[in-house]
C-alpha cells in the first residue's frame, strides 16, 4: 500500500471497515476515487463518489484522490464478476472441493455434448434417435468428482514442487512429464473406472483398451499438448484445472462417443 502513496503523492487511504456484513461506505465529500485490486493500481474511467448507502467489495482497496468534482453514484457491480468473486472465494477455502464439483459438472455436461451431437449426426442421416441417457453424465459427474478434480489438483501442485519454475528447460520437463506419463496413466484410469461404473466385466475393458486405448492416446497427444502448453506456462497454478476441465467438456465428449 506504502508504494501507491509515493507514487501518487496526493493519494490518502480511507478506512473501511469490511468486517461488518454489508456495511455502507458513507463519504461525505465529493472525490474522485479509483480502486486497487490485488494490489495493482488501475484507474478506471473516473467513478465519482457521493454520500450514500453504497457498498463496496472487500476484493477491492480504495484510494482516494484529494480533487474536488461532481458527485456522482457508482453502479453495482455486473452479476457476473459476484459469481466469479465467489467462485474464487470457494476456490481459496476449499480448493480440492471446488475443482472435484467443477470437474463433476464439465465432466457431465461434455457427456450431454457427446450424445447431443451423436443424436444430430443420426437426425440427418435418417436414423432413429435415442433420448438422453442420464446414466452417461451421472458416471461422468462421478469420475470428474471423485477422480479428474482430486488427482489433477495433486498432479499440478507437485509438478510445483518437483520441477519448480527455477530449473532448467522446467517447461519442457513438465510437458514431457505431462504428455507421457500423466497422459498415458490417467487415460487407462478412465477406461478402468468407467468400465466398473458401467457394471461390465474384466473381458470388455480389455477389449475397449485393445481397440479404443491407442487411438484416444494418439488424439489425447494431437489436442491437448498445445493446451497443455498454455496451462503450464501461463495459468497459474491454481486455475489450472479449471482451464483443463473447459477443454475438457469437449474432450469427453469425444471419449464418450469413443468408447461407444
Amino acid at each position: 500500500m506504502g508504494g501507491h502513496t509515493k507514487r501518487f503523492p496526493n493519494v490518502r487511504t480511507v478506512p473501511v471497515d469490511f468486517n461488518a456484513a454489508r456495511r455502507p461506505v458513507l463519504l461525505n465529500a465529493p472525490l474522485r476515487a479509483c480502486l486497487v485490486y490485488r494490489n495493482v493500481f488501475k484507474l478506471e474511467q473516473p467513478y465519482l463518489l457521493r454520500s450514500g448507502n453504497q457498498h463496496f467489495s472487500s476484493q477491492f482497496d480504495i484510494f482516494i484522490l484529494a480533487m474536488p468534482v461532481q458527485s456522482l453514484l457508482i453502479r453495482d457491480s455486473a452479476p457476473h464478476a459476484g459469481l466469479l468473486q465467489q467462485y474464487l472465494v470457494l476456490l481459496k477455502n476449499y480448493p480440492i472441493l471446488t475443482k472435484s464439483v467443477t470437474s463433476a459438472i464439465l465432466s457431465a455436461l461434455g457427456n450431454l455434448l457427446s450424445q447431443a451431437l451423436e443424436a444430430k449426426r443420426k437426425a440427418k442421416e435418417g436414423a432413429a434417435v435415442k433420448e438422453i441417457d442420464i446414466s452417461g453424465p451421472a458416471r461422468f459427474a462421478i469420475y470428474g468428482l471423485l477422480i479428474t478434480g482430486p488427482v489433477s489438483h495433486y498432479f499440478y501442485q507437485l509438478m510445483e514442487v518437483f520441477i519448480p519454475a527455477t530449473v532448467p528447460f522446467c517447461v519442457v520437463k513438465r510437458l514431457l512429464l505431462d504428455r507421457l506419463i500423466f497422459a498415458p496413466a490417467f487415460l487407462l484410469v478412465f477406461f478402468f473406472v468407467m468400465n466398473i461404473l458401467e457394471g461390465k466385466r474384466w473381458t470388455d475393458f480389455r477389449s475397449k483398451i485393445k481397440c479404443n486405448y491407442w487411438p484416444a492416446l494418439k488424439m489425447n497427444w494431437k489436442v491437448w499438448t498445445p493446451f497443455q502448453f498454455f496451462n503450464i506456462i501461463y495459468v497459474p497454478v491454481q486455475f489450472r484445472v479449471l482451464f483443463a476441465n473447459i477443454v475438457a467438456l469437449f474432450w469427453y465428449a469425444y471419449l464418450a462417443s469413443v468408447r461407444k
